[in-house]
């Protein structure tokens, strides 16, 4: 295809209308574009993906079937970068083009934005040689333009002296005018995109005495980023205070905000929490990527037995049901995939945040402000009078919501909550020790789930190999396979993994159902060792008996049960 692509008005429409003929936009929202688009200057490809009409991904796939260009993937790209003299890593990162192949034609270029004449001719001026330009998606030429060029791109601030803080106290418009920079800005959203590529949940900021460092929480696991300017901590952490909302010159005190963005054509919600430390404030970004998220137990990972069991928790009319486990476990996310599992248009859903993670259709959620006296406690008891059927409590936090629950449940509303605890049965002696009476509990309580995510393995390059007798004995493996070699998967790592040898995560899960025989020992005040056992022998298996089953099945490896596992 020809440098010079034409941008003209027509063709803008004229690409529009096959978006629409191919199901991926609307005719409302191509108008919409086209007015931004008009308005700024800007090509349309580039408005749909900012306002997040069209993916990234359908974007690249439409524009190479448009022009006729080949689409570039991450199977075509090679395993060094074309040389060429004179050739600036920064001017590829800021134009988003990547040089492939030198062929007796011309130079073959990988462009997310194939509309931009003016790199496409820069290329052709500095190197003598005809562009070929091919299509690829934004996130796949940055991506190999940090791995090709990650020693020679330098500072994202790009070594701007006025962006220097050294002071230790600077006054708030100077805060403003730092954070508004334009290298601090592509360097906080280039932060976020490489979270949102690589799937991370959490992006930690660190400022330490000599060091400012960034890491992503990656399936669980925290691992290293690139260093940050340490020159640039201030106007960092301004920038990211002021897109969610909170006080930049406050910084003496734990903050918590907001964030909705739209990042590489997908709605993003970042949960930002501040906290200050000695050599400054550490800055945690929750990822929550409502997109590649399935609230659906099924998908989540939830199976039998525990999956027959909470089917039959959930029938119950009224009732407590209790998701338990640590922070990062995916309490919440469970709660959200019952509710659309039970919700229908015969039953009034109302639920109780802090924050809401996820907007569920048809159902009323409320988001928490202790600021102004909105508490768990106060908005569960006005709830009440709104007549629900069931009624979700992000978290039981204190004795007074948890006896109000019970309450609720006592009066014909299935109620569904959060609690921190270890194991299903601990969550019991857990709202025993908040000051919920026994008698309550036993009438009330009708299931706990308790859950860890354990990482899955690639299924592009796991790699299978025989139990040793020892691993067999030690962890009873013949309970689960009787006959015949038993095999278990070991991590490898290759490109479709990025080398991690995993990709996502899964549940673990053991469900408690109340019955006779537990309620009597509730009522007798047994530990949570003799609750645990009772279960056991009723037929609950283990969160680590079910961790063994997804091992046998390649779904998982044993080490990764052991280790999110060992504490129950």
């Amino acid at each position: 295809m020809d440098a010079a692509v034409e941008n003209s008005d027509s063709f803008q429409r004229a690409f529009g209308e096959a978006l629409i003929a191919a199901g991926k936009l609307d005719k409302s929202g191509l108008d919409r574009a086209l007015r931004l688009a008009e308005r700024r200057g800007a090509n349309l490809p580039e408005v749909l993906a900012r306002l997040g009409l069209v993916s990234e991904r359908d974007l690249a796939a439409a524009l190479a079937q448009h022009l006729k260009a080949p689409l570039i993937e991450q199977v075509h790209i090679p395993d060094a970068p074309l040389e060429i003299e004179n050739l600036s890593p920064r001017f590829l990162k800021q134009s988003r083009i990547l040089p492939l192949a030198e062929t007796d034609e011309g130079l073959v270029l990988a462009m997310a934005n194939p509309l931009d004449n003016y790199a496409a001719e820069a290329f052709r001026l500095a190197t003598g040689k005809a562009p070929i330009i091919c299509v690829a998606e934004p996130g796949l030429i940055e991506s190999t333009i940090d791995r090709f060029y990650a020693g020679r791109l330098g500072d994202a601030a790009g070594g701007s002296a006025a962006l220097e803080v050294e002071q230790e106290d600077v006054d708030v418009e100077r805060l403003k005018d730092l954070a508004s920079e334009a290298p601090v800005i592509q360097l906080v959203d280039s932060l976020i995109s490489k979270a949102v590529e690589s799937r991370a949940s959490d992006i930690h900021i660190e400022p330490f005495e000599n060091e400012f460092r960034a890491r992503y929480r990656i399936d669980g696991v925290l691992q290293e980023s690139t260093a940050l300017p340490d020159r640039l901590r201030a106007a960092v952490i301004s920038r990211i205070k002021i897109m969610a909302r909170l006080d930049i010159a406050e910084r003496r005190l734990p903050q918590d905000g907001r964030v909705k963005i739209i990042v590489r054509g997908k709605s993003i919600d970042l949960r930002v929490s501040t906290l200050p430390i000695m050599h400054g404030e550490s800055v945690v970004m929750r990822v929550l990527d409502r997109d590649s998220v399935e609230l659906d137990l099924k998908v989540l990972g939830v199976r039998n037995p525990a999956r027959a069991r909470l089917d039959e928790i959930l029938a119950e009319p009224n009732g407590i049901f209790m998701v338990t486990g640590p922070t990062g476990s995916g309490k919440t996310t469970t709660l959200y995939a019952a509710l659309c599992a039970i919700n229908s248009p015969e039953k009034k859903v109302l639920t109780v945040e802090d924050p809401i993670e996820y907007q569920l259709d048809g159902v009323n959620q409320v988001q928490v402000r202790p600021g102004i006296g909105l508490s768990f406690a106060s908005v569960l008891r006005s709830m009440l009078r709104q007549d629900p059927d069931v009624i979700m409590v992000g978290e039981i936090r204190d004795g007074e919501t948890a006896r109000i629950a019970a309450q609720a449940a006592l009066t014909g509303h299935l109620v569904l909550s959060t609690l921190h605890t270890n194991d299903a049965a601990s969550a019991v002696t857990r709202l025993i020790d908040m000051g919920v009476e026994d008698y309550l509990l036993t009438s009330t309580l009708t299931g706990i789930a308790a859950q860890r995510l354990v990482r899955r393995l690639c299924p592009h390059c796991r790699e299978a190999y025989p139990a040793m007798d020892e691993i067999i004995r030690q962890f009873d493996l013949r309970k689960h396979r009787p006959e015949g070699e038993i095999t278990l998967y070991r991590a490898r790592g290759c490109d479709s993994c990025h080398g991690r040898g995993y990709q996502g995560r899964t549940l673990v899960m053991e469900t408690l159902k109340m019955t006779d025989r537990i309620r009597t020992l509730v009522l007798r005040q047994a530990e949570a060792t003799e609750l645990q056992r009772a279960a056991v022998e009723e037929g609950m298996q283990t969160m680590f008996e079910d961790g063994i089953v997804r091992a046998l099945e390649g779904v998982t490896t044993l080490e990764e049960v052991m280790r999110t596992t060992r504490d129950v």
